[in-house]
């Protein structure tokens, strides 16, 4: 590892932790000496990377500070290519040309060796004819971020349609289908609703009682006690 390479994985590694940590833990995770290390943190404190802290008490990285070019090996090359082209393949239109987009900018600050293996990447994702988006994809992301409720009309798998008031948690995306998971008012619990039986929704001005943040941590919390990973079926 050259001196350079080591210095972006000492970045890299403290912008992974988000309270501070020892240089002996950091030393050890880069299999370098505490010295080596030391004289690191130095040099990007220098270049200006707000690193606070010092030997004994931890550090921990400020943002603001540009990283260098990126540099990327090519198993890593391999998995954003083909993230990204999945994406573009089961996201909704304006997802999917945010994941072309931002393939673009990776691509057009890389170097030329590795810009080749970026374009010319052998791993494709075939089309899925089952699981599409649906039209309420891009609504239902928009309502997640901006933390609004949402109103739906529902026809769940028995044919039976109800109106619903939910906080849109998280998508999920499973082989065959898109599940909305949301709090939902009517059952006073978490539901997952399949984006396919959706018949109609509303993006309200209202924010969550709670954070989404929150939400999204008791969900993991009940899922993993009530139900197995992977389940995307009614739950209504």
């Amino acid at each position: 590892m050259t001196r350079a390479q080591r210095l972006l994985a000492l970045l890299q590694a403290l912008r992974a932790h988000r309270f501070p940590v020892t240089g002996e833990r950091l030393a050890q995770q880069l299999g370098v000496s505490l010295r080596t290390l030391y004289r690191d943190i130095a040099t990007l404190r220098q270049q200006g990377a707000r690193i606070e802290g010092e030997a004994g008490m931890g550090y921990v990285f400020k943002p603001g500070f540009m990283l260098p070019p990126l540099m990327f090996g090519e198993d890593e090359i391999e998995a954003l290519v083909l993230g990204g082209r999945w994406v573009a393949e089961h996201g909704d239109p304006r997802l999917a040309q945010a994941a072309r987009e931002a393939a673009d900018k990776i691509a057009a600050v890389l170097p030329e060796a590795l810009r080749q293996a970026f374009d010319h990447n052998g791993l494709l994702v075939a089309s899925s004819l089952e699981a599409r988006p649906g039209v309420h994809m891009a609504a239902i992301r928009s309502a997640i971020r901006a933390e609004r409720k949402l109103f739906l009309d529902y026809r769940d798998e028995r044919g039976a349609s109800s109106r619903r008031t939910v906080w849109p948690v998280a998508l999920g995306f499973f082989e065959r289908v898109r599940v909305l998971i949301a709090w939902c008012e009517l059952r006073k619990d978490f539901r997952h609703f399949r984006l396919d039986r959706i018949l109609a929704l509303e993006t309200g001005t209202e924010g969550f009682p709670r954070s989404r943040a929150a939400l999204l941590g008791a969900w993991r919390a009940a899922e993993g006690v009530r139900h197995p990973q992977g389940q995307a079926a009614d739950r209504n």
